[in-house]
């Protein structure tokens, strides 16, 4: 029988991660869950200082706690508890599920990183409230940014995307993360990423002088909103915090009917980086960038490759 624990873990499975490297594993014992990076999995070029590897840890953190509480579990969680564990979930007493946890525990299967050009409706301003909420809720802030800023935040794209493709290391590590064999279950392959097109603010190449599988579609992103999430440190514990408020904002959109994307290559390069501090005004660091709007193509995503939750939980009798 699989335990309420273990289900969490496997949920987790479906948390975003940079480059899809989905770089955690999980150990579980008794009534306690653990939570792991997984080093071989981060990027060297990408995420020297491992900012990105701690956001996606996060992500999946909060994929297991969301998914303990829509199922009538408490439980209680330590961040960086010692040693080289993340966070420990340890299982408490059954309680009334959470309605909006379970809003979102639906979503986890769901939830796709859409690269595709979004339309031109747009987002109320109560939906980017509560998506703040949610975000602050789990101890980070979001920073919805004016069309005066857009100009801004796609100069720090271009830039970090310009200076990463010019890097014979990253387009090394690129090729890695993107040329993955099927039973890998990680990276993306190329039928996930979207050709190159007009947009508000550019999107990643994930497949350079090749043949991406999407097409970026007729619309522009006329409608879309950009965020940035941001934090008061770069602390791991800030980073870690992070990622859990990264997955409430991505699975709440999910929930609500919105499509998500987030964009790290603008954090991923120094200057760019600073650029889009600036957009914050001096009041945080910025973990990540993220693209929400209402999706202008009707056709399903490709599956995401996923990897063997074998490889990933440990279970300790």
């Amino acid at each position: 029988m699989t335990t309420p624990l273990e289900k969490a873990a496997q949920a987790a499975q479906h948390a975003p991660s940079v480059f899809n490297t989905q770089p955690w594993s999980w150990r579980l014992t008794g009534d306690t869950l653990e939570l792991l990076a997984d080093q071989d999995r981060k990027l060297a070029t990408v995420d020297r200082d491992g900012r990105l590897l701690l956001l996606s840890c996060g992500a999946a953190l909060h994929h297991a706690r969301v998914t303990l509480a829509a199922a009538g579990w408490s439980a209680t969680v330590e961040r960086f508890p010692g040693g080289d564990v993340l966070a420990r979930l340890r299982l408490g007493a059954a309680v009334p599920a959470d309605p909006e946890a379970q809003r979102m525990a639906a979503a986890i299967p769901r939830r796709r990183t859409d690269r595709r050009s979004f339309g031109e409706r747009t987002i109320t301003e109560a939906e980017l409230t509560k998506l703040r909420r949610f975000v602050e809720a789990e101890g980070a802030y979001l920073h919805l940014v004016r069309p005066d800023q857009i100009a801004q935040l796609a100069i720090s794209a271009e830039l970090a995307g310009d200076a990463e493709l010019g890097d014979p290391a990253y387009r090394a590590e690129l090729d890695k993360w993107t040329t993955r064999p099927e039973f890998a279950g990680d990276g993306v392959p190329a039928e996930t990423a979207v050709e190159p097109a007009l947009r508000r603010v550019p999107v990643r190449d994930f497949a350079p002088g090749g043949a991406p599988g999407l097409r970026s579609g007729a619309a522009h992103d006329q409608g879309a909103a950009y965020v940035v999430l941001f934090g008061e440190d770069i602390r791991p514990v800030d980073l870690l915090r992070g990622g859990e408020a990264l997955s409430a904002l991505l699975l709440l959109a999910t929930a609500d009917g919105l499509a998500t994307a987030p964009i790290s290559d603008a954090i991923e390069v120094e200057w760019p980086r600073r650029l889009v501090a600036e957009l914050l005004a001096g009041v945080g660091e910025p973990y990540l960038v993220v693209r929400l709007g209402y999706p202008a193509e009707s056709e399903p995503l490709p599956p995401r490759p996923r990897r063997d939750l074998r490889d990933v939980i440990t279970i300790v009798e």
